[in-house]
């Protein structure tokens, strides 16, 4: 392999890269903010470090390739001086896909703002019910660049907007894009940037997309190839939807049966939306009627989304903590008819009046934490006025989100729900949203004590 790479980050993804490149005979310079295991490691098995604050410009004279992790944006000195050097710079994900070997496993993608994992996962679920070996990786898990040879028949694909934008050759099977709304802006530049990067999944010419999403739908209409809608209604020919509280494919000269809406465990309408996007995608990709309502059925949801705690003198406790965006936290705001609210974060640069004031009717307290609450909190004044709102100033992870659930508790009355529903993202204060869902279980937990 005569590339000679600089792989920038060490998480995960780029530590798999890393050894990736070096097991096929590349050149691998690694380089890091900080010096740790993962470079330790890494200088171990061959390849040559780098770390510190500035990045390693002088290095992009030496190699032909970049691989960027998702820390670095398009504006990162790093990665502009790449570009502008004419560098080959992508991800992960393009990597794996470079590397696959001829008749590997085809992959089944799909992106979006909000519901990727829940969807992937429910579509790994349909194709294991199938027979078929498969995983759901890309965005979370086992790297792809781990996987591409590790024997799979076929792999459900979660994307991310910054991995589809370092992307070039990369083209699933079948690409779906669930939602587009604003996130991520503060990464992208603009919405125009974000929602081109998630359009990149349709390359290879096979275009699934929900036709309730205006944005999306929109999007849908302009791509190149085949289009496969998909739609809570009675679905137009060639697209999927709902008759009758039954899930359907009308791609045919007639509606089949896929498996009826009460099949689906996790509530909100929303998630039957991404029940018909995994259907779509396996559908496609040859999987029967049968397996998928199999599939469905047997569907259990990932941690941290919309999952219910417990329930405490009458009031349930929800940990939606995945809720990273105005668009995640609006269906999880709208499953729910009373909700004292715990939100805050790092909003990333998006505007949260339009959410508040949609559901500022449903609102009977809200409390809020983290880095962006005075922006939520200026939100809530505007549009809920006569709503209480509880500040927690305090940082620390655990004492803060104890101190939000008691008064959370204190605000809810019987058939009320408190959801954790945050907005923003987690590391202003927690090492990811899984951390902030768990101190909000041990929180609820205490309150039994």
């Amino acid at each position: 392999m005569s590339v000679k790479a600089l792989v920038a980050g060490t998480g995960i993804a780029g530590t798999a890269s890393a050894r990736v490149l070096l097991e096929r005979g590349a050149e691998v310079t690694v380089y890091d903010r900080v010096d740790g295991p993962a470079l330790e490691a890494l200088h171990e098995a061959g390849a040559r470090v780098v770390h510190g604050e500035e990045p390693p410009l002088a290095v992009l004279d030496e190699v032909t390739d970049v691989v960027l992790s998702p820390g670095f944006a398009p504006h990162h000195p790093l990665a502009t001086a790449a570009v502008d050097r004419g560098l080959d710079v992508y991800c992960e994900p393009e990597l794996a896909w470079r590397i696959r070997p001829e008749g590997g496993a085809p992959w089944l993608a799909l992106t979006g703002t909000n519901g990727k994992t829940t969807t992937v996962t429910m579509l790994a679920s349909i194709l294991s019910a199938a027979g078929l070996r498969s995983a759901a990786l890309g965005n979370f898990g086992v790297p792809l660049v781990s996987a591409v040879d590790a024997g799979y028949d076929v792999l459900a694909v979660e994307l991310s907007s910054f991995q589809l934008h370092w992307s070039r050759d990369l083209a699933p099977e079948a690409g779906a894009i669930l939602n587009l709304a604003e996130d991520h802006l503060e990464w992208h530049g603009d919405f125009d940037a974000y929602a081109s990067a998630k359009t990149n999944i349709w390359r290879a010419g096979v275009c699934i997309g929900n036709l309730d999403d205006e944005l999306t739908a929109a999007a849908l209409a302009e791509a190149k190839g085949l289009h496969v809608g998909f739609t809570l209604s009675h679905p137009p020919a060639g697209s999927f939807g709902v008759i009758d509280d039954t899930l359907v494919d009308h791609t045919g000269p007639e509606p089949v049966e896929l498996c009826r809406t009460s099949d689906i465990l996790l509530p909100g309408r929303h998630n039957i939306a991404n029940a018909l996007a995994a259907a779509t995608l396996a559908r496609l990709h040859g999987v029967k009627p049968a397996a998928i309502a199999e599939g469905l059925r047997g569907y259990r949801p990932e941690p941290h989304r919309i999952a219910h705690i417990a329930t405490v003198g009458g009031v349930e406790y929800v940990d939606d903590s995945k809720a990273t965006s105005p668009h995640a936290a609006n269906v999880s705001l709208a499953a729910y008819e009373r909700i004292v609210w715990i939100a805050g974060g790092q909003l990333k640069g998006v505007d949260v009046n339009e959410l508040v004031a949609e559901h500022a009717h449903r609102l009977q307290g809200v409390v809020l934490l983290g880095v962006d609450r005075a922006e939520l909190a200026a939100a809530v004044r505007r549009h809920a006025p006569r709503v209480p709102v509880v500040d927690i100033a305090d940082t620390a992870p655990e004492p803060a989100m104890t101190e939000a659930v008691t008064a959370a508790a204190r605000m809810a009355h019987d058939g009320d729900t408190v959801l954790l529903a945050p907005v923003g993202a987690s590391k202003d204060m927690y090492r990811g949203y899984p951390h902030r869902g768990i101190a909000f279980a041990e929180a609820v937990e205490g309150l039994t004590r």
